[in-house]
């Protein structure tokens, strides 16, 4: 559509500020402001969902997951979804003008740690990678008017946030090298790039301070380019999470003025209801722990974001005149057909097994490949998330398959049961979706038939073939009554409690509560009691999935198995994962069916990745994201050969649960986590994805800024390779990651064709955080640059040498923060004051601590200075390099209780030069600096 771009200001953010009164501005402070007539303020909210479409607000297109967008490693593509998105927040404006169109998107927080529950919101595992997709959703978001937002991005989650156990109470342990080489870069680069205008705080603490009142947004943030213009806003239920579940404030006043003091300028909480918010500001504005100016600045950020969206002009700006038939239009659905295509990755791709000689590999299925069985329940649905706007004409994996090929046959693979009520002997049945289950049948028939799916970790659904609907409670009762599993807190998944003499108990997960018949009426009701009070039931199975899949599979030529999860179960917001592994019932119904029919192609759609075991070695193997309406689109195009499989993976995929580190440990150093520092070999490496042809990597040399890597097409098909760039440095003067993604460049190559292609390595992409100088630096010394097609296949590179001096050594007589350690054991980070700096102290009082500071030169110190506090009796040591490896006590103090100052300590045994000193504590001690002089 076309933009009008000659809209004139009527009003300034400065000049509506300074018309607001003191009350009038506190009100704009929380999430929903009022309207303020007087100066034609309408009533604002901030905040409408928007990780891969329109969420929350009825039908709208929905595209990829995030995590499969960036699958596509396509910044033009993800772009492009981003605008398809921000028309459709505007033409959902259109038909609502309470419809915000700040947006709160993306998430950016790294893919540390697969078993997060919020996998499928974020890019990638590589923090660079994430901000460099980002930027392109944000850019897509914010529109191409050079002064007009169409909708303005909100980054998640500011900062270290990666699990959902206990999240607003965990604290993320975050070293420097830690903060700025992983956490930071991912929020840095879409704010710099000038492509984000809002940012929300996590509901974790980092380094034992609440994010929601980090000295990180004023001493990080706020400095990079734009960042001072960025409106920060609190997750929701967060404020009061300050003084209630983290107890670090003893009120909601002090809570809220820290915050505001902190940075941020609104608050969420409450939902739409401000008057609690408000009563805390105006207390806190009372007891002078806030002032005008304060909320002054929060406010004229606010009023700035909603100037940029074009509120302040007469016809709402150049985005004003978007008309609600933006939201599913054509041509968002075809885009989101192309991005759930070039989101699919091809992880293996085999000949069968008892294959003779050079058979083709399964894929692609070609232009006849015969019957096609399309087994497991994901075959035949769509399934959406908790940030997904509800789906319209979805297009399931049998649809897309079935629109491409006719002779397509389905089989869920679920088993179909009945319940009989020991109790009464009667069976469990269903009638309309407003009916309530009862158990009156004598014999079961097809009312009291339902289908069961075990989803793993002992989370089961039921569900109504009669009706497809799912048993979900409704009040006190059970109802066939749900469309899909879904909501905050799921209704529709059961958990069954086998007895030693074969009969089941029934508990509702959602609500805890027990399944129990009520007499006369037979009713299914949910009970308070416990397992030994609720009703016992008697499974029959009436049809056997397996037995079915089996006998499909082996009529079938090629059989398309289809497992993956629910990503309103198992892993979700509030919930981790607890394994890699896929569950049993999914495992069993590949094995058998593989057994059944050696061309087996597994397809996995999932929100994040499994560890899949024996399993592995299955011919075919495919994964997609929960891709979006054209899910079953997309796959077909691919599976059948018409598209080229593009997509790889943005996260490794581990191969099992013991290579990963506790979900809590942050310190992906010390932890030697991720594809950067792990020594684990993966199931399928980061960058990982195969196409139907071939390409060889012949050689790599230095270019200009970057590396020209030759390539061969050494296929009969046309290739999109993504070649990927790596950087090492075994003899850096840290501890540099084993492989580090430093370049990345797409390449479409004819069959047969040769060719060089210059790819760009920003050597700032070298930097490593030097805790010596207290800044990120590129190290002098010699570097690998190594390209290839993934993480662990970097077959061609060049030796690189960076002159320099480098971080040089650490400052003698000069204080040194104590949280600029090169190594430690039991050391925790910890305020150093409730509102600013970090110092550090025993992780576990009762175990002694250790800091290592290496980077020094000349002589051994004489004298060492610490700054400490103490809450009980302790004891400090410095120590300096033994014979052997060893370290020898050259100082040490027992502190008394109460301590809170400077200690000196003589240096004894001076001698020699010295590298490297070890501070070590025991007891309730915090260490916030040291200084070592002559």
């Amino acid at each position: 559509m076309m933009l009008t771009t000659d809209a004139t200001t009527t009003t300034t953010p400065e000049a509506m500020l300074a018309r607001l009164t003191l009350e009038q501005k506190i009100a704009l402070l929380h999430q929903h402001a009022p309207a303020i007539e007087p100066l034609g303020l309408a009533r604002f909210h901030t905040g409408s969902e928007a990780a891969h479409g329109v969420a929350g607000l009825g039908p709208a297109t929905v595209f990829p997951q995030p995590v499969g967008l960036a699958a596509s490693w396509d910044p033009d593509l993800i772009q492009r979804v981003g605008t398809a998105v921000g028309m459709e927040v505007r033409g959902k404006k259109a038909e609502d003008p309470g419809v915000s169109a700040n947006v709160w998107a993306p998430v950016v927080n790294p893919l540390r740690h697969p078993l997060w529950g919020r996998n499928e919101e974020g890019f990638s595992e590589d923090p660079h990678l994430t901000a460099f997709l980002a930027s392109a959703y944000c850019a897509g978001l914010k529109g191409s008017h050079e002064r007009y937002w169409l909708t303005v991005p909100t980054l998640k989650h500011f900062l270290a946030y990666n699990n959902e156990t206990d999240r607003n109470v965990t604290s993320s342990q975050l070293r420097q090298r830690v903060l700025h080489e992983y956490e930071l870069p991912a929020f840095r680069g879409p704010i710099e790039d000038g492509v984000a205008g809002a940012a929300m705080l996590s509901y974790n603490l980092v380094n034992g301070r609440p994010a929601h009142v980090s000295d990180l947004v004023a001493g990080e943030l706020r400095r990079w380019r734009n960042g001072e213009e960025i409106t920060i806003v609190t997750d929701a239920g967060a404020p009061s999470s300050l003084y209630n579940a983290e107890k670090y404030f003893d009120d909601g006043p002090s809570a809220y003025a820290a915050a505001l003091h902190a940075g941020v300028d609104s608050f969420t909480e409450d939902s739409d209801n401000p008057e609690p918010s408000l009563r805390h500001l105006h207390d806190a504005l009372e007891r002078g722990l806030i002032n005008e100016a304060l909320i002054d600045r929060s406010v004229l950020r606010l009023l700035t974001l909603r100037e940029r969206t074009g509120e302040f002009e007469p016809d709402g700006g150049p985005y004003g005149s978007v008309g609600s038939e933006m939201v599913g239009d054509r041509g968002h659905v075809e885009l989101a057909r192309e991005a759930a295509r070039k989101s699919v990755v091809l992880l293996r791709n085999q000949a069968g097994p008892g294959t003779e000689g050079a058979a083709a590999p399964l894929l692609p299925l070609g232009a006849e490949p015969g019957k096609i069985a399309v087994i497991g329940a994901l075959g035949s649905t769509v399934l959406s998330d908790w940030y997904s706007g509800t789906l319209q004409d979805e297009v399931s994996i049998l649809d897309g398959l079935s629109k491409r090929y006719g002779n397509v046959v389905a089989e869920p693979g679920q088993d179909s049961v009945s319940l009989r009520c020991v109790r009464t002997g009667t069976y469990l049945g269903a009638g309309g979706p407003e009916t309530t289950l009862t158990a009156c049948a004598a014999a079961p028939g097809p009312a009291e038939t339902f289908l069961l799916k075990d989803w793993g970790g002992g989370e089961c659904t039921l569900q109504f073939p009669a009706t497809d609907k799912f048993v979900a409670a409704t009040g006190y009762y059970l109802t066939a009554s749900a469309d899909r599993v879904g909501g905050w807190v799921v209704q529709e998944t059961f958990r069954l409690h086998p007895g030693v003499d074969g009969s089941v108990a029934i508990q509702h997960i959602g609500t805890g509560k027990w399944v129990r018949i009520e007499a006369h009426t037979g009713s299914a009701a949910l009970s308070a009691g416990t397992e030994e009070t609720a009703d016992r039931f008697r499974l029959r199975t009436v049809r056997s999935g397996q037995q079915a899949a089996r006998e499909a599979a082996a009529a079938a030529d090629v059989a398309v198995v289809v497992v993956g999860n629910d990503p309103h179960l198992g892993g979700r917001e509030t919930i981790d994962r607890t394994t890699l592994a896929l569950p049993q019932e999914e495992q069993e119904l590949i094995r058998l069916v593989r057994e059944a029919n050696p061309r087996t192609v597994v397809v996995i759609v999932s929100s994040y990745p499994y560890s899949l075991g024996a399993l592995a070695d299955t011919p075919a193997i495919v994964w997609t994201s929960h891709a979006g309406q054209e899910l079953g689109n997309g796959l077909a195009d691919v599976l059948s050969g018409d598209a080229e499989p593009s997509g790889r993976l943005p996260q490794t995929w581990w191969a099992r649960d013991e290579d990963l580190p506790d979900i809590l440990d942050y310190d992906l150093i010390a932890s030697r986590a991720t594809y950067l520092y792990s020594d684990a070999e993966p199931l399928f490496p980061l960058g990982h994805g195969l196409g139907y042809s071939t390409v060889g990597y012949e050689s790599a040399v230095r270019a200009g800024d970057g590396l020209d890597v030759t390539l061969r097409n050494t296929g009969s098909r046309p290739a999109h390779e993504l070649v990927q760039v790596y950087a090492a440095s075994s003899g850096h003067r840290f501890d540099f990651p084993r492989r580090l993604l430093v370049a990345h460049r797409r390449v479409q190559l004819e069959p047969g064709e040769h060719r060089t292609v210059r790819i760009p390595v920003p050597m700032d992409r070298l930097a490593t955080y030097s805790v010596t100088a207290g800044r990120m630096l590129v190290e002098p010394g010699m570097y690998d640059l190594m390209a290839g097609p993934s993480a662990n296949d970097l077959p061609v590179g060049v030796e690189l040498t960076v002159a320099g001096e480098g971080s040089g050594p650490r400052a003698r007589g000069a204080w040194i923060r104590a949280e600029l350690f090169d190594d430690y054991s039991n050391l925790a980070l910890v305020p150093e004051s409730p509102m600013a700096g970090t110092a550090v102290a025993p992780a576990s009082p009762e175990e002694r601590a250790t800091a290592v500071y290496r980077g020094w030169q000349g002589s051994a110190p004489g004298r060492a200075s610490l700054r400490l506090s103490t809450t009980g009796a302790c004891r400090i040591a410095v120590q300096l390099p033994g014979r052997g490896g060893t370290w020898r006590d050259c100082a040490d103090a027992a502190i008394q209780p109460g301590f809170n100052g400077e200690l000196r300590l003589e240096v004894a045994g001076r001698g020699g030069d010295f590298e490297a000193v070890r501070i070590v504590l025991e007891g309730p001690v915090t260490l916030s600096a040291l200084r070592l002089d002559e």
